[in-house]
């Protein structure tokens, strides 16, 4: 189903959409409308005026007090505590396994979700109209949303955040004035970090705009892939600016709706050669902070060329990437892809490229991208065994790539789901650690393969152990005898430390 059915006057249309149902295509139409609609409405936002009359329209004096009155610092009060506006498992400085809380998470709010987020679906439009918005798209009201999020963060004791260039400051009608108004932004976010905060990683969004409808590295257009240079080129040079330590490509539309009309090779060959084009621009301009890809198997598109880490850790290998960069691993996106997040995230630590984590979770009764804060204690702990094994995530983090359910409309909020999603994840730690300090999973494990540990188990791992001298092996000892996997064991020691 083309696309074009996720048109604005598509959606906004009760009698197109009704039609559509009744093709017997909704399921598919939610799939790809759901981050249309909601990307759609962050690009353009209700806007009444154009983004370059800075204020000559709304409501768009400077901000006078506080953006969260009435809601103080967070803190930690411990897993006692009725204060929904504290921490309960998530003490920052609390030290876990040597290290302190905050240095195993490393948490990042996401500047999309939290303050673009509109609560807009494929069925109805926006229902969060946060009071500091004045319905205008400009860059005075981008820079009010960025004192915004600086006190969010403050508040929520984050030193980290995320954005998409097009989230923190408007398109304009030309490149040029485009990067103008990113500049007038990020020179006020440069401002308002001080010292402390810093992204933990930005982006450019190729997804929203036309222009990227057939992709933006992978597009059948030579000007397309120009543009997308060029704005990436930009975003880079943004996120160096402000001391980003990572920088995401998420190529939402760099895949197919069908196979009739692409060339998939010479696709992919653009996409490897707009990826050598960031490396080498990236060393130019002397970014320290890693490359990230972010795997998704559809969604907008039919198929993602990265559609899980499994196929991104191959594409680098191919194309002489590797050493170059790391993955973003996305919770909700391994569930799309029909694998656990902890999949996902053994692929890539296995294979040397787990660098992020977007926290996150999808609905099991749901088949599209639905962004929710995690709040899982199992997933949690299986999540945190990963980035225990991996040493940590730093220069990466915890970026929470999530939002607001549409019928979440309280500023408190935002705050609730962050303390929530914190929380499940510092519990996550707390039974992680518990499972790695008792170490009888860890035995179990072992055991389960000690027979490697033989001398000719260590010869077979050094590859060192031909098929003839098996075969030899084979014969003289005759039919191996199998032990019990302790699946259920495993299972209930897992169980026990959470």
């Amino acid at each position: 189903m083309s696309l074009m059915i996720c048109s604005t006057k598509c959606l906004n249309d009760f009698d197109c959409l009704m039609n559509t149902m009744k093709g017997g295509r909704v399921v598919l139409l939610v799939l790809l409308c759901w981050n249309v609609a909601n990307f759609a409405v962050i690009a353009a936002g209700p806007q009444t005026c154009p983004a370059n009359l800075e204020g000559q329209c709304g409501d768009s004096e400077e901000w006078k007090g506080e953006f969260f009155p009435g809601i103080p610092k967070i803190k930690y009060e411990g897993p006692k505590s009725k204060n929904h506006l504290a921490f309960k498992w998530y003490n920052a400085e609390e030290v876990i396994l040597g290290k302190k809380m905050k240095d195993w998470m490393r948490f990042s709010v996401a500047f999309w979700h939290t303050f673009r987020g509109t609560g807009g679906d494929p069925f109805g439009g926006p229902t969060k109209f946060w009071p500091w918005e004045d319905g205008t798209n400009s860059v005075a009201m981008a820079k009010r949303r960025m004192r915004a999020n600086f006190e969010f963060l403050d508040k929520i004791g984050v030193d980290y955040w995320c954005f998409h260039d097009r989230d923190i400051a408007p398109e304009g009608n030309t490149l040029k004035e485009s990067n103008a108004y990113l500049d007038e932004v990020v020179a006020l976010a440069k401002e308002l970090q001080g010292s402390k905060i810093k992204p933990l990683w930005g982006t450019a969004q190729l997804f929203v705009q036309p222009r990227y409808m057939h992709g933006a590295a992978t597009s059948s257009e030579l000007g397309v892939y120009a543009y997308a240079a060029a704005q990436v080129k930009k975003a880079m040079d943004v996120t160096n600016y402000l001391g980003g330590e990572n920088y995401v490509f998420w190529g939402g539309r760099e895949g197919y709706q069908t196979l009739l009309n692409t060339d998939m090779e010479r696709e992919l060959n653009h996409l490897a050669s707009f990826f050598h084009s960031a490396v080498a621009y990236k060393k130019k301009i002397g970014f320290n902070g890693t490359l990230l890809i972010e795997p998704k198997p559809q969604e907008p598109t039919k198929h993602q060329y990265d559609w899980d880490a499994a196929t991104a850790a191959n594409f680098l290998r191919k194309y002489g990437l590797l050493g170059e960069f790391k993955l973003n691993i996305e919770c909700n996106h391994a569930t799309l892809s029909g694998h656990s997040c902890h999949h996902e995230l053994e692929t890539a630590r296995i294979n040397g490229l787990l660098g992020n984590i977007d926290a996150n979770t999808g609905d099991a009764q749901v088949g599209w991208d639905t962004d929710q804060f995690l709040t899982d204690i199992s997933e949690a702990t299986m999540v945190m065994l990963s980035v225990i094994r991996n040493g940590g995530l730093a220069p990466g983090g915890f970026n929470f790539d999530a939002k607001l359910r549409r019928e979440s409309t309280d500023v408190e909020d935002i705050f609730i789901a962050h303390i929530g999603g914190m929380d499940t994840l510092a519990r996550g730690l707390r039974s992680a650690a518990k499972l790695v300090e008792d170490g009888a999973l860890t035995e179990l494990v072992r055991k389960r393969y000690e027979s490697f540990d033989s001398d000719i188990g260590k010869k077979i791992e050094a590859g060192e152990a031909d098929f003839v001298f098996l075969e030899k092996k084979a014969l003289e000892w005759g039919e191996p005898k199998v032990p019990s996997a302790k699946q259920e064991l495993a299972e209930m020691l897992f169980q026990s430390a959470l």
